[in-house]
């Protein structure tokens, strides 16, 4: 009898580890997407704006009014070791 009841206090214990887990696991995903949902937001605020829409627009796009130039910089290769 006793050991019935240990073994179903066990598989209870069991459960409850299980569900701790997986319960952070959903807390992590639920703080990640509210991450990106403000992320999400601030970009929408950000580009609803033409002072901050033409700056990307600029970057992704490589567009160019007229009378503008677009410079692209890109970092200097490192020279390759010559072979003797």
């Amino acid at each position: 009898m006793f050991s019935l009841v240990g073994f179903q206090f066990a598989r209870i214990i069991n459960e409850n580890v299980t569900m701790q887990h997986d319960l952070s696991d959903v807390t992590a995903q639920v703080s990640a997407l509210e991450a990106k949902a403000t992320h999400d937001r601030v970009q929408i605020r950000r580009l609803s704006d033409p002072r901050g829409a033409v700056p990307e627009i600029h970057s992704r796009l490589r567009y160019v009014r007229a009378n503008e130039e677009l410079v692209i910089v890109t970092p200097a290769s490192s020279p390759h070791p010559s072979s003797p």
